[in-house]
């Protein structure tokens, strides 16, 4: 079967042929307006972003990397990019879908996200359906969000940071202090957890240094695992759909992000703490992947 790649929201915006003016990094919709029929069975996909989906009414079943799941009234399922997935609606009246980027929850939510919120990373986390009460909890928080999400406040990203930081300490507090991981002893599983753990520690030290010495690449992380590279690629690749390289790519991308507009450092520094040899190889990077320039970039944050 076909599996289709939604590599960022405005990709899965494209898919369901919604409007959008420029690449996203946080969404909310009300689900039962965003299909154009129910039933309604998904094809295969694999998406680059971060999902939690509210059922407050509704009846199916997701598929994430094999694992069957269902889902009725008052659950709520979270998945983190990368995964194969697909989904079977059999009946859906009232239910929202809150989409984000590592790039929106590092900015707006917390910068070391994942020290706080360890089960953003995890491989599979199952579904949970919720008492009434507990889940009328989280409908007020992502309703609000949702209001949040339709004003155009200069503030908008930083309130809905706020009410998000709200909304993850209560999935935390109800999906990780008793979570039991479904398939963490894989050893794939495993490999992709400690990448992503890793990952994660060598790019808080490089923003959190004055220099950075040497760019971080697949080798360093392959010999830092004791794996050969082509292997950790391998596996990291059929896991994930991103490569190695890609996974590091991206990761710079948020952290040349986060010291363009959080630090007071001149393109140049960033570049060198960033471990470009050439402040013009920086620039050629950010530019190939961002399609602005550094400079431009910064100067769009502040306009």
């Amino acid at each position: 079967m076909e599996i289709i790649i939604h590599h960022s929201i405005s990709d899965l915006y494209k898919y369901l042929d919604l409007p959008f003016e420029q690449e996203m990094d946080f969404s909310i919709h009300f689900k039962p307006a965003i299909l154009n029929q129910i039933p309604f069975e998904s094809p295969m996909f694999r998406e680059g972003y971060f999902a939690i989906s509210f059922i407050k009414k509704g009846l199916g079943f997701y598929t994430i990397d094999g694992n069957r799941f269902p889902f009725k009234n008052r659950t709520i399922y979270f998945t983190n990019p990368g995964h194969i997935k697909s989904f079977e609606i059999q009946e859906l009246s009232d239910a929202y879908m809150i989409t984000f980027s590592e790039n929106f929850l590092r900015e707006n939510v917390h910068p070391e996200i994942f020290d706080e919120f360890p089960f953003l990373l995890a491989e599979i986390v199952p579904p949970k359906i919720l008492p009434g009460e507990k889940f009328d909890e989280f409908e007020a928080l992502y309703k609000q969000i949702n209001t949040e999400f339709g004003k155009q406040s200069i503030y908008k990203n930083k309130i809905l940071g706020n009410l998000f930081t709200a909304l993850l300490l209560k999935l935390k507090e109800e999906f990780w202090l008793d979570y039991n991981p479904i398939i963490e002893g894989n050893r794939n599983s495993q490999i992709i957890k400690s990448f992503k753990k890793l990952l994660e520690s060598e790019f808080g030290k490089v923003l959190d240094r004055p220099q950075s010495g040497s760019k971080l690449q697949a080798q360093y992380f392959a010999e830092k695992m004791n794996l050969h590279p082509n292997y950790l690629n391998s596996v990291i690749k059929t896991k994930t759909g991103k490569s190695l390289n890609e996974w590091i790519v991206s990761r710079t991308l948020s952290a040349a992000k986060a010291l363009l507009k959080n630090s007071a450092l001149s393109v140049k520094e960033i570049a060198y703490q960033l471990g470009f040899s050439e402040p013009t190889h920086f620039n050629r990077f950010f530019k190939k992947h961002q399609n602005a320039t550094p400079n431009s970039y910064r100067k769009s944050i502040f306009l």
